[in-house]
């Protein structure tokens, strides 16, 4: 018994000190856009960001027109939504990054960033992803995406602030957002 306590105590003080150990930021990433350029996050430095996994066959997709909105709302104030389409759940973005696009514009008239098809889980997940889920667990701090429309809210120096589930609105979020353009 008293093996269990020490291994209990080991993991907690090992996972405590792990945690002050994390000095990346977002901003030590590179990503590719949806038109296939190579984007340095340090390009988003000082502003206030929403990442999205995005996909324009779920029941999610309508999440597009909150984001539009928030984004056309606070951007003169520093805030972005970045949008990273993923087909890593029932194959709900099955299109390619120029349909993606034309989708994105055409349907819900999306003017924020939009990068490159990643995955979010698994061994080819996107390095950026593994950083978010790493510095925001999920539920019972298992750190996977559930599913589409997951969000990593971000703050001006790069930290991830905050992680909403799939069905929790833009508008939702928008009180969170504004803390942090202040």
């Amino acid at each position: 018994m008293f093996g269990f306590y020490k291994f209990l105590l080991v993991l907690v003080m090992t996972t405590i000190l792990a945690a002050g150990e994390s000095e990346m930021s977002i901003y030590d990433f590179d990503v590719v856009d949806i038109d296939g350029k190579s984007v340095s996050m340090s390009k988003y430095k000082g502003k206030v960001l929403l990442i999205v996994n995005v996909a324009s066959e779920c029941g999610f997709t309508p999440q597009y027109a909150g984001l539009e909105k928030l984004y056309e709302k606070h951007k003169t104030e520093g805030f972005m939504v970045l949008g990273f389409p993923c087909n890593q759940f029932r194959e709900q973005e099955s299109k390619s990054n120029k349909e993606i696009k034309f989708f994105c514009q055409g349907t819900y008239d999306v003017h924020f960033d939009m990068f490159s098809k990643i995955d979010v889980n698994g061994e080819n997940a996107s390095p950026l992803y593994k950083f978010l889920k790493k510095e925001q667990g999920g539920f019972l701090w298992m750190d996977s995406i559930k599913w589409n429309f997951t969000k990593f809210l971000i703050s001006r120096d790069g930290r991830v602030v905050d992680r909403y589930a799939p069905m929790t609105k833009p508008e939702d979020i928008e009180a969170d957002i504004v803390k942090l353009l202040k």
